[in-house]
């Protein structure tokens, strides 16, 4: 069995291609990166390190794997053509045009294949569904015979350093947590018997439990962090820090409340406290040194309506439940200077703090996080957070 995987990157290797080569599945990767590619296809296999968190080191040699160039247009579509399995991780702006070279492969195939959509996107399979539209006749059959699967990607994977990639490229870091949540509901034909794998039936439950409580926990940590000792570099030390450790979950079990309302047959809410501890443990893992920086660059993105912080705001607010202390991740989140191991800032929040910021909160909340203040649950939102960011 085949695994074509777009995307060589942190997930597409550590996380997607070791399990599906664990399971004595070839993979193939998909990328633009051609020194990553000669390095795949010249050793045909890479290392994982699993960072424990009691400092031990687990090397997983993936064995079984191959790449194609991806401006190799007809030997991408050819293998989409002869997959057994696609999956993504490509993120959201690589996106539209891996999937326009799907679509031409698919346009090929006679039968069924599902994509798995490894992306950190909500509606993930309206949107790969959408832009394969735009490449296919009106009247094509192929969207009928493709699974589009969502999930939810909880694996961390920290930044690896110039030091790391200059040691041997093909290396990547990762965490022990090894489990991929997958919609049941979306695949044409079985889910594969992949260890790891976790088929459920509500993906869109655990896909928002994904964003707005690993995703926001996370990100608190990194900006009440930052706020706390800007001289902070690590999560881990950040989490802790008691008070970011008690806002940071305080904020978190806002949202899992919020969750268990709007998702009353799937989300349990003891369940959801013991995920919040387990996530704070992960969180504090030493060795994984991941960064204050990583975790809460791009601001744009999240502060955006429908990511991780507003997000959870406006989900509590429709769920007329409590969210002061999501709040307060977002007013950290607007004194958030982080800068990478050379001293810079990450592009996007260097023109946030440029350009936007500089124009006061009422203009970040209209054309960064672009709340509609004539939507009655974004109207209130709004409102809150303006009052809170003037304070």
């Amino acid at each position: 069995m085949n695994l074509l995987q777009f995307g060589a990157g942190n997930i597409g290797r550590s996380f997607i291609g070791q399990l599906f080569s664990r399971a004595g599945w070839t993979v193939t990767f998909v990328d633009v990166d051609q020194h990553i590619v000669a390095a795949i296809n010249r050793r045909r296999a890479y290392p994982v390190v699993v960072k424990h968190p009691d400092g031990r080191e687990e090397t997983i040699e993936v064995k079984g794997v191959d790449a194609i160039d991806g401006r190799d247009r007809e030997a991408v579509v050819a293998a989409v053509h002869n997959a057994d399995l696609v999956a993504t991780a490509v993120g959201t702006q690589a996106l539209p045009s891996v999937v326009e070279l799907i679509a031409e492969g698919l346009k090929r195939r006679q039968n069924s294949v599902s994509i798995i959509i490894a992306e950190n996107i909500r509606n993930g399979a309206a949107v790969v569904r959408d832009e394969l539209r735009k490449h296919l006749p009106p009247d094509s059959a192929v969207l009928s015979r493709t699974g589009l699967v969502e999930s939810s990607i909880g694996k961390m994977v920290p930044l690896m350093t110039e030091a790391d990639r200059q040691s041997d490229p093909l290396r990547v870091f990762a965490e022990p947590y090894n489990t991929l949540i997958l919609d049941r509901l979306g695949f044409r034909g079985p889910v594969p018997a992949v260890a790891g794998i976790k088929a459920v039936d509500n993906i869109t439950a655990y896909v928002d439990r994904k964003l707005f409580v690993h995703n926001m926990g996370h990100a608190a940590c990194a900006y009440l962090g930052y706020r706390e000792d800007p001289q902070l570099t690590y999560i881990w030390q950040a989490v802790e820090l008691d008070a970011v450790h008690q806002t940071a979950r305080a904020a978190m079990q806002q949202s899992a409340a919020a969750l268990v309302r709007a998702y009353p047959n799937d989300l349990d809410a003891a369940v959801l406290t013991e995920h919040i501890d387990d996530l704070l443990t992960r969180f504090s893992n030493r060795s994984l040194g991941d960064t204050i920086y990583r975790v809460g660059r791009d601001l744009p993105r999240k502060l955006h309506k429908g990511d991780r912080l507003i997000g959870a705001m406006l989900l509590a607010q429709r769920m007329e439940c409590p969210y002061d202390q999501i709040i307060e991740a977002a007013r950290a989140a607007l004194a958030f200077r982080a800068v990478d191991e050379s001293g810079q800032l990450y592009p996007n929040d260097r023109l946030f703090l440029e350009n936007d910021l500089p124009r006061g909160t009422r203009h970040v909340l209209g054309s960064v996080s672009e709340l509609d203040p004539d939507d009655a649950i974004e109207h209130q939102v709004f409102s809150r957070l303006l009052a809170s960011f003037d304070s």
